[in-house]
């Protein structure tokens, strides 16, 4: 393994979502990510096939039935072993399988025990069913996303569950693990996708509580009320988005199509955004969505190309940054960020439950006759079920 993060291991209790995201991340990065999972039923297989559950790479997968103590022994001797634990299961559920944060902090004083949920681990909805738009529903973020005129649109599961849950995981988790290299003390992190969204949302707070952010969607700066913040349809059916806020840029998006400040209103001119924004799209619907991008390059106009998830990998830009990866016989996103002496690879493919059980243990620890133990009582297992 390569990256940042060599010699530093991660227990992850297997899950769905973006705690596995947050273990792939730290994988990426070099980690060694050990994911228990449950074991197999036979002849199941899981609903998405391993080769494509990117969210599992660059990890090993052991299979043990929590159910049996000779597994959840075993998993408190992984944890003995390990920097940090990623579990994302609802409140009280680690604690019911006997692997709450006091017991695997006893087993190893310095661990770094990383909890992520939608609302919290206390308040009167920790305990309710949620996703990622239940998450930005209850934040705010939700109400400013979409059209005026229809009801909030979600920006797919990338705000409350990867940017408000995973990242703020990551960057937790990493953050504790320095204090206790320092301390030789853990400690146990609370990760609510509401606190990592609201947090996002900061600038909004403030815009709102400075008079200059209104409630109403596609009205606002960033969120499609400007006409030099948006997308627009071109005369082929494509697209192009515009982010020309401050005045050097939006001169020089005015060049490029053309059109003189003069003729238009003051770009600030909210009142009159609604007469701009048609203005601009009446402009943008005369040339085909790759004639504006080559009007554009090299101009400091803020204009790209709005390309579908098949058309990025092929883009010179996402090319010339390799900012995809063939590996095991389909297309990743490569790790990021950029390292320029420890840099982060793909080197393990996502495994099927169990995979990695026997060789996984051994590396971590668990000696030949434990394992042997393990599975007299049928207490491990592996992917030849699947």
């Amino acid at each position: 393994m390569t990256g940042p993060l060599q010699g530093f291991r991660v227990v992850e209790m297997g899950g769905i979502g973006p705690a596995p995201f947050a273990g792939a991340l730290l994988g990426d990065l070099g980690a060694d990510v050990m994911r228990i999972d449950r074991i197999a039923k036979p002849g199941v297989a899981p609903e998405l096939p391993a080769q494509f559950d990117f969210y599992n790479r660059n990890k090993r997968s052991v299979a043990l039935d929590l159910k049996q103590p000779e597994a959840v022994a075993t998993a408190l001797q992984l944890v003995a072993r390990a920097d940090a634990l990623i579990e994302g299961f609802r409140p009280s559920v680690m604690e019911r399988l006997g692997l709450g944060p006091e017991i695997c902090q006893a087993a190893n004083p310095r661990l770094v025990y990383a909890r992520m949920t939608g609302w919290g681990q206390a308040g009167p909805m920790a305990q309710e069913a949620g996703h990622d738009i239940n998450y930005l529903a209850l934040t705010g973020a939700l109400h400013c996303l979409g059209d005026a005129d229809r009801p909030p649109s979600p920006p797919l599961n990338l705000v409350a569950d990867l940017g408000g849950g995973a990242l703020y995981l990551v960057v937790g988790l990493l953050a504790a693990v320095m204090e206790a290299r320092r301390s030789g003390n853990g400690q146990t992190i609370d990760v609510a996708m509401i606190d990592g969204v609201t947090h996002l949302m900061s600038a909004f707070q403030a815009f709102r509580q400075l008079g200059s952010w209104t409630e109403r969607r596609a009205d606002n700066i960033v969120d499609g009320g400007a006409p030099f913040y948006g997308s627009y349809a071109t005369r082929d059916g494509r697209f192009i988005a515009v982010g020309a806020i401050e005045p050097h840029f939006y001169a020089n998006l005015l060049g490029v199509m053309e059109l003189r400040a003069g003729e238009l209103p003051d770009q600030n001119d909210r009142a009159s955004w609604p007469q701009m924004r048609q203005r601009f799209a009446d402009t943008f619907a005369r040339r085909t969505r790759d004639e504006w991008v080559a009007a554009a390059m090299g101009r400091d106009a803020c204009l790209a190309p709005v390309l579908t998830i098949d058309e990025a990998p092929l883009h010179p830009q996402m090319q010339a940054r390799s900012a995809y990866t063939m590996f095991d016989g389909v297309r990743h996103p490569s790790p990021a960020p950029r390292f320029s002496r420890t840099p982060s690879a793909l080197h393990t493919p996502p495994p099927t439950p169990g995979r990695d059980t026997r060789q996984a243990l051994a590396d971590w620890g668990v000696s030949p006759e434990q394992i042997a133990a393990l599975e007299s009582a049928r207490a491990i297992g592996d992917d030849a079920a699947l």
